[in-house]
């Protein structure tokens, strides 16, 4: 995987290694897509939720959770650091933004992770968050593409130039919060800050980072979930 490193806008704000970290798990879809609210069903005896909650939490000083409405009432919780639930929004970015409302004004850095992948390693989030507290103000994880691409009207694509962005992302928090002030909408945080003006580093993310979307993603991490358990 290639960084790039030489390309990325670097924040100048005072005291970013010691900045407190917050990291935002978007977890409010309805499921429509995959048949059933994916979050909540069971994957190696715990829910997919609380996997992503976790790993969020042993590496963050807070996380704050963002489910449907209706869900507020779910037990969501980890011992190593503070969990705050709250209501989503009518669309990714609407939620992401109820998130950051409830992540405190001195926070320095923001992390955003889909609670639809967790898979997420601790070695990822260390990754991204080392990236942002060296300066960069946007970070995503990625992968390289296996599978041939193309254009639906120009043809083959050079995947070589292409990557496959996961999450968590991590971002100076006043970039990111200023990013979503204009209130709009994009499929992840990194296009939106780009959107504003400022670079995002790519840095090396994980094969098995994979995003539930069908059930067959959940059985591809319940196998995963079995391999990685001690023998």
């Amino acid at each position: 995987m290639v960084s790039d490193i030489g390309a990325a806008q670097t924040s100048d704000m005072s005291g970013v290694e010691d900045a407190s970290v917050w990291t935002v798990v978007v977890a409010a879809g309805s499921g429509t897509r995959f048949g059933a609210r994916k979050q909540f069903l069971e994957l190696g005896g715990l829910r997919v939720i609380d996997h992503s909650v976790a790993t969020a939490a042993a590496h963050s000083d807070g996380v704050v959770v963002v489910v449907p409405t209706d869900a507020l009432d779910e037990t969501i919780g980890a011992s190593s650091a503070e969990v705050v639930v709250v209501a989503g929004g009518a669309s990714r970015s609407d939620s992401v933004r109820n998130g950051l409302a409830a992540v405190p004004a001195d926070c320095g850095v923001v992390l955003v992770h889909d609670g639809a992948r967790p898979l997420a390693s601790g070695t990822v989030y260390a990754r991204v968050i080392a990236a942002v507290r060296a300066g960069a103000v946007g970070v995503v994880p990625a992968v390289p593409i296996a599978d041939s691409v193309r254009h639906r009207r120009t043809g083959a694509v050079d995947r070589s130039s292409l990557v496959a962005v996961q999450t968590p992302q991590g971002f100076d928090a006043a970039t990111l919060r200023a990013a979503h002030a204009s209130g709009a909408e994009a499929s992840d945080d990194a296009t939106l800050v780009e959107a504003a003006g400022h670079a995002v580093l790519i840095v090396e993310g994980d094969s098995r980072n994979v995003k539930l979307t069908t059930p067959f993603d959940l059985e591809v991490a319940r196998l995963a979930l079995i391999e990685e358990a001690p023998s």
